[in-house]
């Protein structure tokens, strides 16, 4: 009777399908998730904006696009599981002269990988794909992680690449691509934020520019997406052993802020933290960049996700198995950094004994 809600449960009571009772634990607003904000933002935009069309592959419910179709639905569209056919539908659309939206979750995005290429990125057609569950999903395993879409995008010319670090972020970002005039990808986290207090509305969005959050001169932090906030927590556990980190929200994959990195290699030591593979994802970016500039890419560190499918379990849990939760970051950039301070430290005594 319900199919769309059991598609995925939690544990119900099986002669009336009601979700069971918490016990006697008190009834919490639980902070804007990522999708919350899309949905919510993605219907007032609509208000005005009559040319907005949103899309979804059978994933309405999860992706935030109910309430869309609820109020606009003639300007929404379920294709059923046809992801494929979906961007395509998006690139018509917009030849047509609307503004897709398409709703998905990063892992069935791999499906439609031809038809981003083809139909999106080399006709430069504005449509946005709002990447949701671009992060580790937690109990629905390593099917489900959207994990690879960093690496899978970033290569694709006329390609905007963007990843908010908060929800309040997330829908400055939407408003920002809608007023592009190519594709954007949006790609956030499942839920919202996994640690620290909301920073409030966020600093303007413009193409190719990251955010300075903090200063530093020891250690340069460079977050994408969801580990933003966990940075700035890795930078006041450091600051108590007296290690002054920056941290700076990168927003961009793509356009890559080459200013911001050749700032922050000034410091002499960089970290880049992603919740995406690491092979080939925005620390390969950042990598990249130092080598084009000609700086050195033996003080850049990348932290990110291991070359292997993550299995199930609470995103808390997968985090901190992959050693992406503060603690773990906060043990790895000391240690790493006192490295390369011992290292530096070695050479000047090297070079100063030759002389």
């Amino acid at each position: 009777q319900d199919p769309e809600r059991f598609h995925k449960t939690e544990p119900f009571e099986p002669a009336t399908g009601r979700p069971k009772a918490n016990g006697s634990r008190p009834k919490t607003r639980a902070p804007a998730t990522f999708t919350e904000a899309f949905s919510d933002e993605l219907v007032r935009l609509a208000e005005t904006n009559k040319r907005l069309v949103a899309i979804t592959a059978a994933m309405p419910e999860g992706t935030g696009v109910r309430a869309f179709a609820a109020r606009y639905p003639g300007r929404c569209l379920d294709v059923g599981m046809a992801e494929q056919h979906a961007l395509g539908l998006a690139a018509g659309l917009a030849r047509g002269g609307a503004r897709p939206v398409v709703a998905v979750y990063s892992t069935f995005l791999q499906r439609a990988y031809d038809q981003i290429m083809h139909e999106l990125c080399l006709q430069e057609l504005p449509v946005i794909l709002a990447i949701d569950r671009a992060s580790l999903v937690g109990e629905d395993g390593p099917t489900h992680h959207g994990v690879f879409d960093v690496g899978y995008l970033r290569v694709l010319p006329n390609l905007a690449v963007l990843s908010p670090k908060d929800p309040a972020e997330l829908r400055a970002m939407l408003q920002w691509a809608l007023e592009q005039r190519g594709p954007v990808a949006l790609r956030y986290a499942r839920g919202g934020i996994v640690c620290g207090e909301p920073l409030g509305r966020p600093a303007k969005i413009v193409s190719g520019v990251s955010e300075p959050l903090r200063a530093g001169k020891d250690v340069t932090l460079l977050a994408l997406g969801s580990m933003v906030y966990p940075a700035l927590k890795v930078a006041d556990e450091l600051s108590r052993e007296r290690m002054d980190a920056a941290v700076v929200n990168a927003r961009f994959v793509k356009p890559l802020d080459v200013e911001m990195v050749r700032q922050a290699a000034e410091s002499g030591a960089i970290v880049t933290l992603e919740e995406s593979q690491v092979a080939g994802g925005f620390g390969s970016a950042v990598s990249e960049a130092l080598g084009e500039l000609g700086l050195s890419q033996t003080s850049h560190l990348r932290i990110g996700l291991p070359d292997r499918f993550v299995e199930h379990g609470k995103r808390s849990e997968l985090l901190n198995l992959c050693g992406l939760d503060p603690v773990s970051l906060t043990r790895r950039v000391s240690e790493w950094v006192h490295g390369v301070r011992a290292a530096a430290d070695a050479l000047r005594f090297l070079t100063e004994s030759s002389a």
